[in-house]
């Protein structure tokens, strides 16, 4: 490993950012989150951006995944064809400086489709590296463009992107039923009708309508409007993820609260959830790519 002092891994996502110091063992010894994603970085302002993240974690090398390598970014990592592992990320790093590395994403075409991921790559295969999930596995990774990906030997084999979070954010913000989702979205019946209609039926712009129709008429209560337009969403999400397969186990990886309502929508379906931590999972998989520089 060229850095045997430790080094600051850093998840630099589009709105926000975390950063880890990681001791020679691998062990988080500190960290930090703020807003500061790449959109708020000036042009030409990603060196002292950097130098801010060292003032705060110590003067040592950095390896960054995530947006910061997008051409939004510092400086752009090109995607990785799938099938993608962790030898194939960190053969593929881009070296801004001598102390600083950016892991590059990974890209999918096939199926008359093409499709793109930045960030996640090290989650999903730090958790198969680590034992968290299978070498041979379906993966689900909420946020506000979930991930279906099928690993395969511990490399992600194929994805697919539905960008169900950043539909119920605009929906919540600037639709007829923003005032109906300001309230949290939680499991429960509301959240089961939705998702069970989601999964059965394939009429989402039409329901996603009636959700406002069926408080104005008294068949729905206002207060269950968020839950059951997130499950409305996120089961419609579910079927395109399970593409009519027969449902076994997912594991589903991300923010706690997300994955805890993907995970109510897989069960819906009549399959099993494993829920696992997205945070542990990146330390695994920017841990695993820096032992192969």
């Amino acid at each position: 490993m060229r850095w045997p002092n430790g080094f600051i891994a850093v998840d630099w996502g589009t709105t926000n950012r975390r950063a880890y110091r990681l001791d020679p063992a691998g062990a988080c010894t500190a960290e930090f989150e703020d807003g500061q994603g790449v959109l708020s970085v000036e042009p030409g302002r990603f060196p002292d951006a950097v130098a801010e993240i060292r003032r705060r974690l110590g003067d040592l090398p950095l390896l960054l995944a995530g947006m910061v390598g997008s051409n939004r970014g510092w400086v752009e990592a090109r995607y990785v064809p799938c099938p993608a592992g962790l030898d194939d990320l960190a053969t593929n790093l881009v070296w801004p400086g001598e102390r600083e590395a950016i892991v590059p994403g990974v890209s999918f075409v096939g199926d008359g489709r093409a499709d793109v991921m930045r960030g996640e790559e090290v989650q999903l295969l730090g958790a198969a590296a680590a034992g968290r999930v299978p070498a041979d596995a379906l993966v689900c990774h909420p946020g506000t463009h979930n991930k279906w990906v099928v690993v395969e030997d511990r490399r992600i084999a194929s994805f697919r992107t539905v960008m169900t979070g950043e539909l119920f954010n605009l929906l919540r913000k600037h639709s007829i039923l923003s005032d109906l989702l300001q309230g949290n979205a939680e499991p429960g019946d509301a959240f089961a009708a939705g998702a069970r209609h989601g999964l059965d039926q394939d009429d989402l712009t039409s329901d996603l309508f009636a959700v406002r129709a069926r408080v104005l008429l008294g068949t729905a209560r206002r207060e269950d409007a968020a839950s059951y337009a997130s499950g409305l969403l996120i089961g419609s999400d579910v079927r395109i993820g399970l593409g009519g397969k027969a449902p076994g186990t997912t594991f589903v990886m991300g923010r706690p609260d997300l994955a805890r309502l993907y995970a109510a929508a897989i069960r819906e379906a009549g399959g099993d959830a494993i829920e696992l931590d997205g945070e542990q999972s990146f330390l695994s998989g920017i841990q695993a790519i820096a032992t192969r520089i």
